[in-house]
């Protein structure tokens, strides 16, 4: 009598499930990593690397994360997306495929970095609770971004749950609702922010937060090009009437508020 195997439904909501779970895990844990470390100005991490080897692999471990982020999103990378989750189901898995990659980048980062010791300032009494007020403010604001622009996108819930439904990921249209109605990337304005409102400041900050926001700054150049040929007419409109990073009133733009659908889309 051969070994019993579950029928193919339950073995595909089973491996759904798992991924899911391994996905929000990893994600949960990147983010409160980045949270506690960014707080203390990348002084306190487990990296215990001797110099000068340690700026080396600092400099390794905080370029990987937009390097990687950026490629995955490339036709090419989408492709090598699809063929790291379980077969037949690498596409249907893709989004949450790249939640897991981010998050294991962004532990390795924050988890991994050797501190240099150096601390040149650390913000006391009024200061320090203004900039915490700040830097809850700034996760906040992204957290807000991140669902305006599609919770199951970001978080990696869309490929999971789709593969858990057996059915084919359906992605959320453009986004112009929420804050994506005064910025056209919230997303990434909100994610600079949390690298510059920290109590705490040392080179190493300084390095982190240079380099994230010259990608928060660059990398939607790509994504806007990938929207125009998706959206075509309708992003160069959105584009015409909303300013780019700073919430200031473009020349050109008229005054009125014509589209008030709230429609998310992807990082």
């Amino acid at each position: 009598m051969g070994t019993l195997r579950p029928p193919p439904g339950r073995a595909r909501i089973a491996l759904a499930f798992a991924y899911g779970a391994v996905c929000h895990a990893l994600f949960a844990a990147a983010v409160l990593a980045m949270i506690a470390v960014m707080f203390f100005g990348m002084s306190i991490s487990l990296g215990t690397l001797p110099a000068p080897w340690s700026y080396a692999a600092n400099a390794l471990l905080l370029l990987q994360f937009p390097l990687v982020h950026s490629l995955l999103l490339t036709r090419r990378g989408r492709r090598k997306l699809s063929r790291l989750a379980p077969s037949p189901h690498g596409r249907t898995l893709a989004t949450t495929t790249y939640a897991i990659v981010a998050s294991v980048q962004l532990l390795l980062l924050f988890v991994l970095w050797t501190p240099s010791g150096t601390i040149w300032w650390r913000a006391e009494g009024a200061a320090f609770a203004v900039l915490c007020a700040a830097y809850t403010a700034s996760w906040v604001l992204l957290i807000k971004a991140s669902y305006d622009a599609g919770a199951e996108v970001q978080s990696g819930a869309l490929g999971w749950m789709s593969l858990a439904q057996d059915k084919k990921p359906e992605f959320p249209d453009m986004p112009t609702g929420g804050l994506f109605r005064y910025i056209r990337q919230p997303i990434y304005v909100a994610f600079a922010l949390t690298t510059w409102t920290v109590p705490v400041w040392t080179p190493d900050q300084l390095a982190v937060a240079a380099t994230l926001t010259a990608y928060c700054l660059l990398a939607p150049i790509l994504k806007e090009r990938r929207f125009a040929d998706r959206y075509g007419d309708r992003f160069a409109a959105y584009k015409a009437r909303v300013p780019y990073a700073l919430p200031l009133p473009l020349p050109w733009t008229r005054t009125d508020d014509t589209d008030r659908t709230q429609q998310p889309s992807d990082l």
